[in-house]
């Protein structure tokens, strides 16, 4: 039987080590914080929350 290591890596939203997430661009986002923020309305406060933690993505350059 074969082992596999699952890798944990860094949410850019709660700052926690997850499992499983989405990439966009150079964040990594939980499947957790995702959830949340699909589910906030702009009128709630954790809706600026995410707005500012998502500033942090970085689009990658694009070399020609």
């Amino acid at each position: 039987m074969e082992e596999r290591i699952v890798e944990l890596e860094h949410c850019g939203i709660c700052e926690e080590k997850k499992h499983q997430g989405i990439h966009v661009y150079n964040m990594f986002i939980c499947t957790e914080c995702e959830y949340n923020m699909i589910h906030t309305e702009p009128r709630e406060e954790k809706y600026n929350y995410y707005l500012q933690k998502l500033k942090n993505i970085n689009q990658p350059s694009i070399f020609s």
